[in-house]
């Protein structure tokens, strides 16, 4: 018996927003997570150190929107300052219905680590001008709570003792958790990672994927489990 296409629902659609100075290539093994769970995935790419956050937040996201064909309210995975992209896109289009996000290791109240090291012309040519914006106290502050179903994962693991040092409080080498919460976000969940290679973490990927699925995280859920997850949807994780 032949099947009525129409009657088959487009799989949901996620789109995928890397950080500063990264490209898609890093969220890749998220991307293959996602499909493996049988998600549309449009993994956007955007050149983060080229333009001011809202310059490249309006074609990376409208983009992205368009690649999602008739999802008119995506899911979104973050990385870093892709957080920023999408609340500062949300803010000036609030018209536009959005599904459930994940936020990894967002800078949603800056980071001192620009207030620091901002001022240098090597820091500022590294980073570009999105990246000055996100100091504490900066654009981060400026914008509204989250407008939709936010979960947020946030690491406490550094690789770099002397950017930590300039952090307040606990933080995953670039970010404090107390600069990780947002207003309006529905769950938060502290796991040991950093902040650099967060979205490859075994645990991260799943605990994203059930977000995504139920709007919750699962905070007892351990590596191994995690890794036994991903090996069942056939997928291979990196770190």
């Amino acid at each position: 018996m032949a099947v009525d296409s129409s009657a088959v629902s487009a799989p949901h659609c996620v789109i995928l927003l890397h950080g500063l100075a990264r490209t898609d290539a890093s969220m890749l093994v998220m991307e293959h997570t996602l499909e493996a769970a049988g998600y549309q995935v449009v993994n956007q790419d955007y050149p983060s150190r080229e333009a001011p956050v809202a310059l490249l937040a309006d074609p990376a996201l409208r983009g992205a929107r368009a690649n999602c064909g008739e999802d008119a309210a995506p899911d979104v995975v973050t990385h870093s300052m892709g957080a920023i992209l999408l609340r500062s896109f949300a803010a000036d289009h609030p018209e536009l219905d959005w599904g459930r996000v994940v936020m990894l290791g967002p800078p949603n109240h800056g980071s001192e680590i620009i207030d620091t090291f901002g001022e240098y012309a090597a820091f500022e040519s590294a980073n570009g001008p999105a990246g000055l914006q996100l100091g504490t106290e900066s654009l981060p502050d400026s914008l509204p709570p989250v407008p939709f179903e936010t979960g947020v994962i946030a690491g406490n693991q550094s690789f770099n003792p002397i950017l930590s040092a300039v952090i307040e409080g606990e933080d995953d080498g670039k970010v404090s958790i107390e600069s990780t919460k947002v207003a309006g976000m529905a769950a938060h969940l502290t796991l040991p990672v950093t902040h650099t290679f967060m979205m490859q973490n075994p645990r991260v990927i799943v605990q994203t994927l059930h977000f995504l699925d139920t709007g919750a995280f699962e905070p007892d859920l351990s590596a191994g489990a995690a890794l036994s997850r991903l090996w069942e949807l056939g997928v291979e994780a990196v770190e």
